[in-house]
């Protein structure tokens, strides 16, 4: 009986903890593809998963923020899903490439065109985003997700403190912005021929100190070979004459 209480009660805490997790980690993010820098570009996929087990989402709205304007959000066709990209006129114009940009994407629209995410399911939606700002650490891409049921689940909630909002807005971190501020990776400079030389002599040298070790190691072992050969033929001597003069007596 107490063995049943226990199997049930380890159950029932496991089944706890399966759904904790499950309503923790099911709701839609930000993920990029490779580096997302500080004015550069980057190639994200929004992540929706299907948190309902009686209804399938079938509308995706993720917004983004004005006071740090992105120029350009180009959306990657995804089968049975039709993107709409909404743009709205900026208080300050942007300037991207020595041209004056006087708006920005403020949201992009995916709608179910034959196609849907069903129960136990999640769908990426490709976005290509730039130019991304300099002066923020992180975009909040506030998203609304619909269900074929009408209900309506909005992630819009920014985390503040440690403990993670229920609804929280999908969020992209941006990482230190590279020297070309595409977030391309720095590219190491040629070694100079300085270097180079110098390399190489203290590979020489390294090589002839090496070649030195090796000679007089060599030299040693022999001479101790030699000494302990002349022991050996001394004491057959010395042992001869003894067993020849036993032979006389």
């Amino acid at each position: 009986m107490n063995l049943s209480r226990a199997a049930l009660a380890a159950g029932t805490a496991a089944a706890s903890v399966v759904l904790l997790s499950g309503t923790a980690f099911a709701h839609v993010s930000v993920q990029p593809q490779g580096e997302a820098a500080k004015g550069g570009y980057a190639t994200v996929n929004i992540k929706v998963p299907n948190e309902r087990d009686n209804a399938s989402t079938v509308k995706l709205e993720v917004n983004f923020p004005l006071d740090h304007p992105l120029a350009s959000v180009m959306p990657q066709p995804v089968p049975g899903w039709k993107a709409e990209v909404t743009k709205a006129k900026l208080d300050k114009p942007l300037t991207l490439h020595g041209k004056q940009i006087n708006e920005a994407v403020s949201k992009v629209t995916w709608t179910a065109d034959g196609s849907k995410i069903g129960p136990g399911q999640f769908q990426q939606f490709p976005l290509s985003l730039g130019q991304l700002p300099e002066d923020a650490d992180q975009l909040v891409l506030k998203a609304i997700q619909t269900y074929d049921n009408d209900e309506v689940v909005r992630w819009i909630e920014e985390q503040k403190g440690s403990e993670e909002p229920q609804n929280p807005a999908p969020v992209l971190k941006l990482s230190a912005a590279g020297d070309d501020h595409h977030g391309g990776a720095a590219t190491s400079a040629a070694p100079t021929a300085t270097t180079d030389a110098k390399a190489g002599h203290d590979a020489a040298g390294d090589h002839a100190g090496t070649t030195t070790a090796s000679a007089s190691s060599t030299d040693t072992t022999a001479r101790v070979l030699g000494v302990a050969g002349i022991v050996v033929g001394i004491a057959g001597v010395a042992f001869g004459l003894l067993a020849g003069r036993r032979r006389s007596a």
